[in-house]
């Protein structure tokens, strides 16, 4: 077990998910960086018997980066809130087979998830079941038409960012569920979640936890 830890206290912690590894477990019982947060407490503190944790958002399992778990239940309620009542701030930074037409812009589309195919489909106006995603973004460097894009989530719906960028002709490098690219050698695509910016659940001050810009041979291309 080898976790990287953005940041810890006696209620939360947070760590940079490696690409391709899940949130928590499947049906399988496949591992899952909440398998190994859950090691390394028990092991890091020599706890015994149940140990509390809680999973307060999702990563997809080819998306790489920033992940927060509450040890408390009374953070896990208030951060919950937090995360309802958008109060919480994300950035992700992705890398996309072509640039947006405009440097930066608000994209809002329609989401409607087709869970048999565990695929989301993006629409310009609303629709019945259809729920509305919207994001913020920022083109910071362009390389052979490729783009390093700063992405705010203003909602946080399934698969919003890989089908809002494809859906204006931007699919992630690696994303073959939503556009015309291809296969990383290791099943990732080029999307990661790099900073979260809220009030403490408990302390009531502001905090700011960043992971990382990811290193690879693409990545190493648009390094910040």
């Amino acid at each position: 077990m080898d976790i990287k830890i953005l940041y810890e206290d006696n209620h939360l912690i947070a760590v940079n998910k490696p690409f391709g590894v899940l949130s928590q477990g499947d049906e399988k019982g496949t591992k899952s960086i909440f398998d190994d947060v859950i090691e390394y407490l028990r092991i890091e503190y020599q706890k015994t018997g149940n140990i509390y944790l809680a999973l307060l958002h999702r990563i997809d399992r080819p998306v790489g980066g920033l992940i927060i778990f509450a040890k408390t239940s009374k953070a896990a309620a208030r951060m919950s809130e937090l995360f309802r009542e958008r109060n919480i701030q994300k950035t992700y930074y992705a890398i996309t087979e072509a640039a947006p037409e405009e440097m930066k812009g608000r994209l809002v589309h329609w989401l409607i998830k087709q869970s048999d195919k565990n695929i989301v489909k993006a629409s310009n106006k609303p629709s019945k079941n259809a729920q509305e995603a919207i994001l913020d973004y920022e083109v910071v460097k362009v390389i052979n038409n490729r783009a390093l894009i700063k992405v705010k989530p203003l909602t946080g719906r399934p698969h919003q960012i890989r089908v809002q960028l494809a859906k204006i002709g931007c699919p992630i490098v690696g994303d073959v569920k939503y556009g015309k690219t291809y296969f990383m050698p290791d099943q990732s695509i080029l999307l990661f979640s790099q900073k979260l910016e809220f009030i403490h659940p408990v302390k009531k001050e502001p905090i700011v936890i960043e992971a990382p810009f990811p290193k690879g041979q693409i990545w190493d291309l648009f390094k910040l």
